[in-house]
């Protein structure tokens, strides 16, 4: 018999998450703050929950992919928090993008209560999200993941172990800082053809010849030629991603200057967004 997966942030990566492991038949329980959202999955068999507590009292694994570290911190240790409610011997699989500290201090409270944790965050978009194909970056014991192995593979292609506790999200915001350090690079570049009065399409044509290409900008790059910017990857938190990386390298003595200048245009770019757009939207901090 298939375990009781309970499943807690239903946004653009849990939903399509979500319907994976529904799809795969794994009994679910759901449970976002904005009810809403999960209409789709309970439709398709899926449990509501009323509360995250709720949903760690009905589930022998739970996952967790919320926003930042407060919106974890409230779902685990709130008023209606899942942590306390979670059986002596459940997993715990939390997918957000958070900082190694919080990580390990998760860790140490599931140890507290005989339940295993993983940390485990996500790469891969929501197209990734949507056929199953997440690399999940681990952090934890070998036999957890081993355990997990069924699970993860509803949603993902590769979850190499990485190292303990707070490994997974070291990683992950290493790679977030990477991903934005390109989307601002080619910003940069097409801002400097534009301003000299080429045309974008010159620039991209040579770009995707080139050894300038890459996953991320092969994606991103067409979008910011466009000026639309459809939320595959929010800005607002690709910007709390590399505030993380960077109080990480505060934290362990370690420069990071494109990062630090990245994130200065991250941040003017976020401070004048009337919308939520994707992180490549931060071009329009070229536009006039």
């Amino acid at each position: 018999m298939k375990p009781v997966i309970g499943f807690i942030g239903l946004g653009l990566m849990g939903k399509p998450m979500a319907q994976n492991l529904l799809r795969a038949g794994f009994p679910l329980v759901v449970w976002n703050r904005t009810k809403a959202k999960a209409d789709e999955l309970t439709k398709s068999g899926a449990k509501l929950a009323s509360s995250p507590r709720d949903a760690a009292s009905r589930c022998d694994v739970l996952i967790t992919i919320v926003s930042d570290p407060p919106a974890l911190e409230e779902v685990l240790w709130g008023s209606q928090g899942a942590l306390d409610a979670l059986k002596r011997g459940a997993t715990l699989i939390d997918s957000s993008t958070v900082s190694p500290d919080l990580a390990r201090r998760v860790a140490a409270e599931c140890e507290k209560r005989g339940i295993d944790f993983l940390d485990a965050p996500v790469t891969g978009g929501t197209w990734g999200a949507e056929k199953g194909e997440l690399v999940f970056m681990v952090g934890g014991k070998a036999a957890v993941l081993e355990r997990m192995t069924s699970i993860l593979s509803a949603m993902g292609k590769k979850f190499p172990l990485l190292g303990p506790n707070g490994a997974g999200q070291t990683v992950k915001l290493a790679m977030n800082l990477l991903l934005a350090i390109q989307v601002d690079g080619f910003a940069e570049a097409l801002a400097l053809v534009t301003a000299a009065g080429v045309p974008a399409d010159r620039l991209m044509e040579i770009f995707l010849s080139s050894m300038g290409r890459s996953g991320v900008l092969e994606v991103k790059a067409p979008m910011m030629v466009k000026g639309e910017f459809p939320a595959s990857f929010p800005l607002r938190l690709m910007h709390k991603d590399v505030r993380l990386a960077l109080e990480l390298a505060r934290e362990k003595g370690i420069m990071l200057p494109a990062g630090a200048a990245a994130y200065a245009t991250y941040s003017a770019v976020k401070d004048v967004s009337n919308d939520d757009p994707d992180f490549s939207a931060i071009s329009r901090f070229w536009r006039k």
